[in-house]
């Protein structure tokens, strides 16, 4: 017989987390996770969760380390207070760029932050569309990685025609994600060959594939400046693309890169709610949010009856 199941939010996407729980139809748990004065986090949990299946839903998007140790202290509160199992659910998985040492002294902090969330003492990690697939063997517990995809082509055949359109690789990096996206509307797929000088900055190179009187969905996982997706919207547009749009699935959006999107080509910016979107993005003209809960609500709810998660998206 199924544990019955709590939902416990942390305070980086109370939005999302309240969505879920309606999908759901289960009230999120009561629990108090507030600061002291010199702004150590100290949390409650308000509810009795003894043998319970609890799921934690906690996005370590910005600020990034405040929600990743609030997801630590959530986790530990509950694993002293006799939870059966802890899930930690993380839309938004931060670290994740950081997966490899790509010169020399430099740290893998996704398998550090890999390490403390199974220290702290959680079971299972369920998260969406993970930057790089081999963080999922950082971690010695189970990790359940959801894919955006299908609530992207829903969105995608919902608005668009599907037989003028094109599917474009932002970088050779994402060739993957963008070809299964391409498969499931049967669209042809080009790439934009760059080469990135440093850090934060891009620079388009050339188009591979045709996109020449199509419109273009340029798709990726995380959007952070934005100057990629800009230089590769100018590239498109000169290649003969008649209207660029993007879908990405984590919308970090950081300093200017909203202002840098609403005077870009970009017709339009599509991004999930993985990440709590700021005033500013909300009230900008071409970037429009999907909702994520859905996806995520129906992991949990397939998680806790020990049903298949996988199978959400053959």
């Amino acid at each position: 017989m199924a544990q019955p199941m709590k939902l416990v939010a942390g305070n980086s996407n109370r939005a999302l987390a309240e969505a879920i729980g309606e999908y759901l139809e289960i009230p999120l748990t009561a629990c108090s996770v507030r600061r002291f004065a010199d702004m150590e986090i100290f949390v409650e949990i308000q509810e009795n969760v003894r043998g319970q299946d609890v799921f934690v839903i906690q996005s370590t998007s910005y600020p990034a380390n405040d929600h990743l140790m609030e997801l630590l202290i959530i986790i530990d509160a509950l694993r002293r207070s006799s939870a059966k199992r802890i899930t930690a659910v993380m839309p938004y998985f931060g670290y994740a760029r950081q997966d490899r040492r790509s010169t020399g002294r430099t740290p893998i902090s996704a398998k550090l932050v890999a390490n403390l969330i199974t220290r702290a003492g959680a079971d299972r990690v369920l998260t969406v569309d993970l930057h790089a697939g081999q963080i999922q063997g950082f971690f010695d517990i189970p990790l359940d990685n959801l894919f955006s995809a299908p609530v992207m082509v829903r969105d995608i055949k919902e608005r668009m025609d599907l037989n003028n359109l094109t599917v474009v690789s932002p970088d050779v990096g994402g060739v993957v994600r963008a070809r299964a996206l391409a498969k499931r509307i049967g669209a042809p797929l080009a790439i934009v060959d760059k080469r990135r000088e440093r850090a934060g900055e891009s620079e388009v190179m050339n188009i591979i594939g045709s996109v020449e009187g199509t419109s273009c969905i340029l798709v990726d996982d995380i959007i952070d400046s934005g100057g990629t997706l800009c230089n590769a919207a100018d590239a498109l547009i000169a290649q003969g693309a008649t209207n660029v749009l993007a879908y990405i699935t984590h919308g970090v959006l950081s300093g200017g890169a909203v202002d840098r999107i609403m005077k870009s080509r970009l017709r339009e910016l599509v991004v999930s709610d993985t990440i709590a979107p700021t005033p500013e993005q909300k009230s900008a003209p071409n970037i429009r949010t999907l909702p994520i809960a859905p996806l995520i609500g129906e992991a949990i709810a397939r998680t806790a009856k020990e049903e298949s998660v996988s199978s959400l998206f053959d």
